[in-house]
């Protein structure tokens, strides 16, 4: 396969990842760097809020190095850089991260619920 087709099944790869894990249909990606061990995608639609919560979580594998930041305060724009290491790709990389978080956050809300059964409703 020429480079570039390589290319773009990388980047339809990434976007499918991100949709199975919900992340797509709420955001725009377009993404920027995509290679074996790095990842670099622009986000219209979320900032500080999911970025904060994913990076925490891409950084608690000792195999990732992820950032993100946010292009300007009153812009709906921000970029989020994932490197990995050995064979663990970024889109592999992601997929844990939100999994993860998926597991937390439900474990958190049936905690609450538990806690505030007014809150079942």
């Amino acid at each position: 396969m020429a480079k570039g087709g390589a290319t773009l099944l990388r980047k339809a790869m990434f976007l499918e990842s991100m949709r199975r894990v919900g992340l797509v249909n709420q955001l725009q990606v377009e993404v920027l760097v995509f290679t074996k061990n790095k990842l670099e995608v622009r986000l219209r639609g979320e900032g500080h809020t999911i970025l904060n919560l994913l990076v925490s979580e891409l950084n608690s594998d000792p195999r990732v190095v992820a950032a993100y930041r946010v292009e300007h305060p009153l812009l709906d724009v921000a970029y989020l850089h994932v490197t990995t290491e050995g064979d663990l790709s970024p889109i592999e990389a992601l997929e844990e991260a939100a999994r993860r978080l998926n597991e937390k956050l439900l474990s958190l809300r049936n905690q609450l619920l538990e806690a505030f059964p007014s809150l079942k409703g």
